[in-house]
């Protein structure tokens, strides 16, 4: 067990920080690293267009059907099915590739598909199969093409146009609404705030500070939201962390405490035991089996 997760970085040395390639090859070539956990430095669709299997995001089996598409935020930890044959296709991009203009980060930040504050995003093809198709071979077909200055706008239109068909899709098949506004802006902006800083700021006040914001109104946002309080969205982000840690690394619990910004054991030991009713220990052993 490595001493950490396994991180990647977007593959080097390409036109774009945009690629498309066929799940089969991709599983053929590193079939130990995607079914080992591992997370990315960038978004995620994973087309799986034929059989089922199990897929684990941050410690959620997420059941793939067929022809089923699965959206992943860049960071997630997840582990592929090594039981399953693999048929499909993954479309990679980075923020450094869709975000050109702060309308670009704001529509690719507040799409539920990435961003699904209550759960992982997924979507059945359907009668859509055929109009999915053609946007990964226009895709394709222009990846093909020599690059000119207009390569990453026409990729960026239709990936954009692509991501507002699927995530119409996804709010057909789920029966959960989130309507977007302003105090959903409020609370992803908070969510990406805690992201960077959780390891080390926990303090609600100091998240508000840096909003512009008063506590008042961040509580007020993400109560409407996700029915929690802004501290509660600290802990689970501080404890998704630790277990994290705790079952993939060899870490003792000493270094995952101090990694979360415990400067005392007996703090993060009392800490992960108050939320989660058994010591860190105990949640790894009872984990690993």
């Amino acid at each position: 067990m490595n001493s950490d997760i396994q991180k990647y970085g977007f593959k080097e040395g390409l036109p774009q920080e945009f690629e498309i390639v066929k799940l089969a090859e991709l599983f053929q070539d590193f079939s130990k690293d995607l079914t080992s956990p591992h997370r990315t430095e960038f978004y995620q669709i994973i087309w799986f267009q034929k059989g089922t299997r199990t897929h684990m995001v941050d410690f959620n089996p997420i059941s793939i059907k067929h022809n089923t598409l699965l959206f992943l935020d860049k960071n997630s930890v997840q582990c592929f099915d090594d039981k399953a044959a693999m048929d499909g296709i993954v479309l990679l991009f980075t923020d450094s590739f869709f975000c050109k203009s702060e309308a670009d980060t704001k529509f690719l930040r507040s799409s539920f598909l990435f961003n699904d504050l209550h759960s992982i995003s997924t979507i059945e093809a359907r009668e859509l199969t055929p109009i999915f198709a053609n946007f990964f071979r226009l895709m394709e077909i222009e990846l093909k093409n020599p690059l000119d200055h207009y390569q990453s706008d026409i990729l960026r239109n239709y990936l954009q146009n692509f991501l507002l068909l699927a995530e119409r899709e996804r709010k057909n098949q789920n029966s959960t609404t989130v309507y977007k506004g302003a105090d959903l802006e409020c609370v992803i902006r908070f969510r990406d705030l805690l992201d960077q800083q959780f390891q080390e700021q926990k303090s609600v006040s100091k998240y508000a500070v840096q909003m512009n914001i008063t506590q008042k109104r961040l509580n007020l946002a993400t109560l409407k939201v996700m029915d929690v309080t802004p501290k509660q969205m600290i802990d689970s982000r501080v404890l998704l962390e630790a277990k994290r840690l705790l079952v993939h690394t060899s870490d003792s619990v000493k270094q995952v405490g101090f990694k979360l910004g415990f400067e005392e054991p007996t703090n993060f030991v009392k800490y992960f035991r108050k939320h989660h009713k058994v010591t860190p220990t105990e949640f790894r052993n009872g984990f690993l089996g």
